[in-house]
């Protein structure tokens, strides 16, 4: 039951959103017991935001939610993927990206909980 919610600077074509899911799918079995089967994602574009007191560069703010405990293992590893996929897809430098990680025992799906 993961959930990657981005928030970016910068205009996302269709194309660039269909990428970025498709590699997020992939990037999410980076955490044990995570696969694209349960992900949810969420991009959204053109997110007024500001980094160093500037908003003049293409950045991100992303969060990954999953069900059960944290890993920081996976989680590093992950946050190179998502770094990369959001590099060449968006252009946004690595050092203009924040990457939330929240893990929870409570969760619900199709009106009860896990």
């Amino acid at each position: 039951m993961p959930f990657i919610d981005s928030k970016v600077s910068v205009k996302v074509s269709k194309e660039q959103e269909t990428e970025i899911k498709s590699r997020l799918g992939q990037a999410i079995s980076l955490i044990p017991g995570k696969s694209e089967s349960w992900l949810m994602v969420g991009i959204q574009d053109e997110y007024l935001l500001y980094f160093r007191g500037e908003d003049s560069e293409p950045m991100a703010f992303i969060e990954v939610r999953i069900f059960g405990g944290s890993n920081r293992d996976a989680f590093e590893k992950m946050t190179a993927e998502i770094t990369k996929i959001f590099g060449e897809v968006l252009g946004i430098a690595a050092d203009h990206m924040y990457i939330k990680y929240s893990a929870t025992t409570d969760w619900g799906w199709n009106g009860s909980n896990f």
